[in-house]
């Protein structure tokens, strides 16, 4: 069986060392060699990005230039419409053939609207998901939504070494080191000309600060 891929998506708007740091844990946790971090062009369960798609994919690009387990996948930039993961994720699996295992990385809140995604029950067939625990959020099976219980019961696994055994259809939670760093609270400081030093990595926040990024008034949606 081929070496499974990791594919971690966002809108990195911008990326942070809480997104950085929960791709490195779960693709050490999982044996992984390669993580694809796949930028949204056009997010459809948020607001549109504050920065347009080629700021957020260099920023990205910087982020993670020294580590040679990221790959930066900007195919949802590169595709017309709103960035629905499971366009992306059959297109890859068509890219990299069907034995491949593919590994969809969320965090908890995310994994917990999983029911409202597009096309969302085609996503465990797709790929293994490895549901990541974010500091202020829980995931237990009985308090999920109906249909999220009944995927969690027939799929869930607590053994990483299976995401190799098969290319997709299971599911399993990692706990990961708790950084409370957040996109939102990154924007609202630089806007009010607070430093984000040491909340994301020194390049970006240069870049940041080179474009002049975040600091006009905030019009969240």
């Amino acid at each position: 069986m081929p070496a499974p891929i990791g594919i971690f998506g966002g809108t990195f708007d911008p990326v942070h060392f809480g997104h950085l740091r929960m791709a490195q844990e779960l693709a050490e946790a999982l044996a992984l060699d390669t993580v694809r971090l796949v930028p949204a062009a056009v997010p459809p369960h948020r607001g549109r990005p504050r920065c347009i798609a080629q700021q957020r994919r260099e920023m990205l690009k910087l982020a993670i230039a020294d580590n040679p387990l990221f790959v930066l996948d900007s195919c949802e930039l590169e595709r017309d419409g709103p960035s629905y993961t499971v366009d992306t994720l059959t297109a890859l699996r068509a890219s990299v053939g069907p034995d491949v295992p593919l590994c969809l990385f969320v965090g908890a809140d995310a994994f917990n609207g999983l029911s409202t995604w597009h096309r969302w029950e085609s996503l465990i067939d797709l790929a293994h998901i490895v549901v990541a625990h974010r500091p202020g959020t829980s995931l237990a099976g009985d308090a999920l939504p109906q249909a999220l219980q009944t995927l969690w019961h027939e799929r869930h696994t607590t053994r990483p070494a299976s995401l190799h055994q098969a290319p997709a259809g299971r599911l399993l939670q990692h706990r990961i080191t708790a950084l409370d760093i957040s996109s939102s609270a990154i924007r609202e400081a630089l806007h009010a000309g607070r430093s984000c030093r040491y909340l994301l990595p020194e390049a970006v926040r240069h870049y940041i600060h080179t474009h002049h990024l975040y600091e006009s008034p905030l019009h969240e949606s």
